[in-house]
């Protein structure tokens, strides 16, 4: 059993929140036990995802994307009820890690599928990606094939770029839209979640493979990475809920 609070402090100082400005509240987001002896995490909120976690017995679950954002509604509309009463029931904890989480160099998104693809990060890539040097390099068509694998589905492939892919560029999530930042830093591919209608032909104008493995799949490793190491160093049991997404 460990404290709560002592595990939202650490996961705070862990991935420096206050660095990164976010588009709502980050870290505690819903007050539950103050003990805790199982965390859960997923990757969205969702009324599912805190009914798993209270059938499991979790009493802190994590997210990447929390229930309360900027640009949306402060109204406690029907939806959001039911999300609440369900944590409140059960007495859980929900935290949410967004662009930190993100641009973690360890436990990111982006730092772990660089790992798990074979790039060897050489720096940041725009707000909160990475970019490096695959260290075998390859044909644009054989890296989408591994992304199929890590990701357990078929991505969204513009393959236009040179025959050896070298330098990646990786951003998860829905960063279509950096596909000329990628471009224009000498990068061979880029990674992300999601397209932009634009990206067809801006790849195929711009020289560039894109590979777009879907917003869910490529924030999945983060999340995990992170309830992992909280989950160790306070010695509590942790588990990931999957709930595909095919977006």
């Amino acid at each position: 059993m460990a404290s709560r609070d002592a595990i939202l402090s650490h996961a705070q100082e862990l991935l420096d929140l206050a660095a990164y400005p976010d588009y709502g509240p980050m870290g505690l987001q819903v007050a539950g036990a103050t003990e805790v002896t199982s965390i859960a995490c997923g990757v969205s909120a969702s009324l599912e995802l805190f009914e798993r976690a209270a059938a499991m017995g979790a009493q802190l679950v994590i997210v990447h994307h929390g229930l309360f954002w900027n640009n949306e509604s402060r109204v406690v509309d029907g939806v959001l009820k039911a999300r609440l009463s369900a944590l409140l029931t059960a007495d859980i904890t929900l935290a949410a890690y967004h662009l930190a989480l993100d641009a973690h160099p360890e436990l990111g998104n982006n730092a772990r599928l660089a790992q798990e693809l074979g790039v060897e990060i050489e720096g940041s890539f725009g707000n909160v990606g990475v970019g490096g040097r695959l260290r075998d390099p390859e044909s644009g068509e054989a890296f989408a094939r591994r992304v199929a694998a890590l990701l357990e589905r078929e991505p969204v492939a513009f393959l236009s770029g040179p025959a050896v892919v070298e330098r990646v560029a990786i951003c998860s999530g829905g960063a279509g839209r950096d596909l000329p930042l990628a471009a224009a830093g000498g990068y061979d591919l880029y990674l992300t979640g999601e397209p932009e209608e634009p990206s067809l032909h801006q790849a195929r104008e711009l020289g560039i493979h894109f590979v777009a493995g879907g917003h869910y799949a490529t924030e999945r490793l983060g999340v995990q990475a992170l309830s992992a190491r909280l989950a160790d160093r306070f010695g509590v049991e942790w588990a990931f809920i999957e709930l595909p997404n095919p977006v």
